[in-house]
Parts: C-alpha cells; structure tokens; sequence
C-alpha cells in the first residue's frame, strides 16, 4: 500500500516523522540564540520576555471624526499602536470632490484630503506618544508630511515621532494595483523618503515591504517571502545608488507579512525570512547588525476569511496570531471575524484584540525565545522554505531584479498560476475549506454588517471647498510650482511637499502636480 502524499501550499511535501537528521544542519546551537546573526530564532535575545510585540487594530473609515472616535476607544481598549487605513481616492491621490472618486469615498479606509482632515484624525491623541503605521503607497509621501505637519503643529519633538508609513510601490505593480506613477519615478520618491527621514525624524521606519498583499493576491508563503525580500533589495540597491548609508536606512527599513493557516509552514516562513535577510544585506555591504534585522508587521490573512459561518474565522485568526508570535513577528493586527462581509463592527475589533491578548497573558508561549526552535520537523521545514525561496530570488536576480520581473510580468504571472491552482483544489474538493466546500449548513447566521453612508463625499466637498476659500491662492500657487521644479530637476521633493500641506494645498493637488513631471503608469 502507497503511502499517501502530504504537501504545503508551496509545494514542499511534508514527511510522516521527521527526525535529528532531517533537520541536523540547523539545529540551534549554544550561538544561534536570539538577537545573534543570522536571527534565525529572533532578533531580541530575550523576545517577548523583554517586550510584547505591539497589538495594533487597523482602522479608518467614512470620515476622519467617525476614525477619530474608533481610535480613542481602541486606546481605552489596550492597543499600543494606531494602524490606518485610507480610503481608494487618498491612497491613489484624488481628493474627495474628484469625478474619480464618486462611490469611494470614506468607503475602504478614512478621507484624508488636507491638514484639516489630518487634524481631525488624531484629534485628542499626541503623536509623541503613539506609534502609527499608515497604509499608504504611492501617496505615502504626502501622508507622511500631513502626518509631520500636524506633530510640528502639536509642538511635538520630530526625533520622538514613531511609525511606519507602508510605501511599498513594488507590490503594487504586482499585486495590488495602487500605483500613480510609473516605477522608477516611485523609486526616486522612496529614496527622497529615506534621504529626508534619516536626517529628521530617525525614529521613523521608511518603508514596510509589503509581502501581504501578495499572498492576497493568491501567492503562496514561500512566493510571499522570495518576491518580498527581492523588492527589498531593490529598493536598498536604489538607496545605495543615491549614496546613502546602508548601516544608517537599513535600520529603518521594516517588513510585512501576511499569517495563514497552515501553522508550521507560517512558522517556518518567519524564520527563513529573517536568516535570508541578514545575509541579502550582509552581501550588500551592511556592517551594523541592526541593519541587518527583519523587523516585521503582521496581519491575519484577510483571503482566507469565510463569508460563510463567520464565527469560524475566530478560531482561524487564533491560528494565524500563534503562527505570528510563534514565528517572531514586533507588531500584529488581528482582523475581525466579520471582515469577508464588511469592515469590522466594535465588536468584532474588540474580540480581535482579545484573542492577542489571551495568546500574550495567557498561553505560556511568550515565556521562552523560539519556542518551536530546535523541532526536527520545523528546522526541517524552515531549511526548505528558505531554499525553495531562493530559488526564485535568484531567477530574479537573473532577469535583472525586481523591477525588471515586475515590467516583464514574471512575479505576476507567477502570482496568478498560484492562485489557480489554490482555487482548482477548494473546487475539486482536494483543499478542504470548512463551512465553504464541507461542513456547509443550511441556515447561515445573519450578522449586521457595518455600512458607510454615501453622503460622506458630500461633507468631504464641502469642507474643500471651505478650505480653498481660506487659503492663500498666491502661496498655494508658488508652492505647486516649487515642487514641479524640483521634482523635474532631481532636488529632495520631502520640504516643499511639507510646506505645501502646512499651507493647506491638498492631497490630489500636489499629486496631480507630480502627475503632470512623471507622467502615470498604465
């Protein structure tokens, strides 16, 4: 009798037991603890022992005071760190009054279309003492100067200020599709991004390399890792050709994940991540050990919640939270259980955050460093993710790197094949997914979803309209035209652009004016 095969979403077939020699070349030794190179197990030598990863809650929605008020409550609630999210028109800059906008406003994430919006958001809260991370892309440099605008504003200290702005451009081109500007333009604005931060606010991290949105796209966990850590290194190589320092960017640049189901494999991916990164910037000429650590965010995976039996997706974010924690990850976001049929409600927010909580009070596993460190079966695992993984790095690496597979469509083909055949298995039956494709009832249980009202664009329009009235056009003029000048000629484009907010020009303004320098990518 054959015996039956058993493979990951990767493709990497898992034995019947494993056992010291399947996993001998990595067991941990006396030096491979925490904190040490290549960080296998870590990157504190204490870990959670020393300091809990930040529990954050992604939020933003409708306007920024509705935002506002789901940000104090998550405070009151125990979150340590602010996570928003802004809608489609802020993410691919157009304010709210633009015929592009219409049914999108405040829709995914909150409306931010000037200083005003960004005063409101974080009205009552000191940016000195949050952290926040901004998901934001192509316009995460005009977000990020809004954000500086309004902590200069507060009288707050710019070197205390923390957080993340996402900023990722690559995977856009990839995987998700909120780009502006074509790629090496996006490129030069990151680096203006690392440049400016560097020097002003060096407690912020630069940019989060985005692997989540590549495993949404349908990417498998060893795809996820390899085309992340590829546009990592694309976008310190173009640090590096702009002469700045790698031991310097290299601590602020910061990474994020996506966690799913299948926990070993998870695991196993945290792990591999971090020994690959340490060596791609050791190669790359990175001498500090801190610019050498995978420091990342993580979020449940959104694809693999169920409309169908949404309770369920409880007992799959407590998996997915194990498998970030187990496998290491500085910050987490736990999604709510009702997020396959709208944003989350209060509650669904709050049960999220618990289940955080309870796995970091209540289940022993943040005692020890690693804790599955040193199981045959997952040193196992981690030695084969990391090979599968640079397998393809270094199909990119051939075709020129990151750049040149996204505009040649390689990572997207790829992508695309591995979310076939993920599919093809739930239809077949070969996947099982409970309550959608087995275990199915007939009576689903009807929960509330939370709407946005579509008047929103309306209150959106009018507070523009209102600002532009305000404002002085000459000024707003002569900013504009500083910031094509030297946008077009090369300058640092991060002080004009602040200036600008500071003096009420708005989001789609100063976007359409780069627009009109570096033209859009289609």
């Amino acid at each position: 009798m054959s015996e039956k095969k058993v493979y990951t979403d990767s493709g990497i077939e898992i034995k019947q037991v494993y056992t010291r020699s399947d996993a001998s070349q990595s067991l941990p030794t006396g030096e491979d603890s925490g904190g040490t190179f290549p960080f296998t197990r870590g990157i504190q030598p204490d870990m959670y022992r020393g300091k809990l990863w930040t529990m954050r809650q992604y939020a933003g929605f409708s306007t920024a005071e509705e935002s506002n008020k789901r940000y104090h409550y998550l405070l009151s609630q125990g979150v340590m760190g602010l996570s928003v999210a802004f809608d489609l028109p802020t993410q691919i800059g157009y304010d709210s009054d633009h015929p592009l906008a219409e049914g999108e406003v405040g829709k995914v994430g909150v409306a931010i279309d000037s200083i005003e919006d960004m005063e409101t958001l974080f009205k009552g809260i000191r940016l000195e003492d949050v952290s926040t991370s901004m998901t934001i892309n192509a316009t995460g440099f005009i977000l990020l100067s809004l954000y500086v605008a309004l902590a200069k504003k507060q009288g707050a200290d710019l070197k205390k200020i923390s957080g993340t702005i996402q900023n990722d451009i690559l995977k856009e081109y990839a995987a998700r599709g909120t780009h502006i500007y074509p790629p090496k333009p996006s490129m030069r604005i990151i680096t203006d991004i690392f440049e400016w931060c560097s020097k002003e606010i060096p407690k912020w991290n630069t940019i989060s390399i985005s692997g989540y949105h590549i495993r949404e796209a349908g990417s498998t966990a060893v795809q996820e890792i390899a085309f992340t850590l590829s546009n990592g290194k694309a976008y310190v190589k173009a640090a590096l050709e702009k002469g700045l320092d790698i031991n310097v960017f290299g601590k602020r640049l910061s990474f994020f994940f996506n966690a799913h189901n299948n926990l070993f494999e998870e695991v196993a991916k945290f792990r591999a991540a971090r020994r690959m990164w340490a060596k791609i910037m050791r190669d790359l000429g990175a001498t500090d050990p801190k610019a050498m650590m995978l420091r990342f965010h993580t979020q449940t995976g959104g694809s693999t919640l169920t409309a169908q039996q949404p309770l369920n997706n409880i007992s799959r974010v407590t998996i997915q939270t194990l498998a970030a924690v187990l496998g290491g990850t500085q910050s987490l976001h736990t999604n709510g259980y009702d997020e396959a049929l709208s944003l989350p409600t209060e509650e669904a927010a709050r049960i999220a955050l618990r289940t955080q909580q309870i796995t970091a009070y209540e289940s022993g596993i943040t005692d020890t460093v690693d804790p599955l460190g040193g199981s045959y079966f997952v040193e196992a695992l981690t030695n084969e993710v990391e090979n599968k993984a640079w397998q393809l790095i270094s199909k990119i690496d051939a075709m020129g790197g990151s750049v040149t597979a996204i505009e040649q469509g390689f990572i997207q083909e790829e992508i695309a094949r591995s979310a076939y055949e993920y599919q093809r298995q739930i239809e077949t039956g070969e996947k099982i997914l409970v309550g959608v494709n087995k275990f199915q009832v007939e009576q689903e249980d009807h929960i509330p979803p939370f709407r946005i009202d579509d008047s929103i664009r309306q209150v959106q329009t009018e507070k523009l309209k209102a600002l532009r009235n305000k404002r002085n056009p000459a000024k707003v003029d002569n900013l504009l035209q500083e910031l094509n000048d030297k946008a077009s000629n090369g300058d640092n484009i991060m002080p004009v652009v602040i200036e600008a907010v500071e003096n009420y020009c708005t989001l789609g303004e100063i976007a359409d004016t780069l627009r009109e320098v570096f033209g859009e990518y289609k």
